[in-house]
């Protein structure tokens, strides 16, 4: 198996509201099926797909899916960009978890929940610089 990940998907108990949270970050939402909400990032995409339904493509009862234990990161290529998007997220309704701060492997980060409860962290890794595109990888692009 290849080390990535392909698309990401969000179960989601109101699929409208989520949607319309992540246009207001300015994400531009792809043509899809009906049920399915895509938005397509650099490398892999974002769906949002309600949560009945993934519980029941999984084979699951619905009280196994939880939220919030797990972070998606979005990684920015300068420090100041932490609390921009941070302020972009709080006006398009995100709950604030945590405001920007310092870290202490040398790095600035904040915490966010979209309205399903995912928890997002931006982060500035000064370790990690991001590609022309904006790609992230761990050890950073020279």
């Amino acid at each position: 198996m290849e080390q990535r990940v392909s698309l990401i998907t969000l179960g989601c108990r109101d699929i409208a509201r989520t949607a319309a949270f992540y246009e207001a970050l300015g994400w531009r939402r792809e043509e899809s099926q009906e049920g399915i909400v895509a938005f397509d990032l650099i490398g892999q995409s974002l769906g949002l797909y309600a949560l009945e339904d993934l519980a029941r493509d999984m084979g699951v009862p619905l009280e196994r899916l939880g939220v919030g234990a797990a972070t998606y990161a979005y990684n920015v290529a300068e420090k100041a960009q932490v609390a921009e998007v941070l302020e972009a997220a709080r006006s398009a309704g995100a709950e604030v978890l945590r405001e920007a701060h310092d870290v202490f492997w040398g790095g600035h980060i904040a915490y966010f929940a979209d309205p399903e409860g995912h928890v997002w962290e931006v982060a500035w890794n000064p370790h990690s610089l991001l590609g022309p595109d904006g790609a992230f990888r761990w050890a950073g692009y020279t």
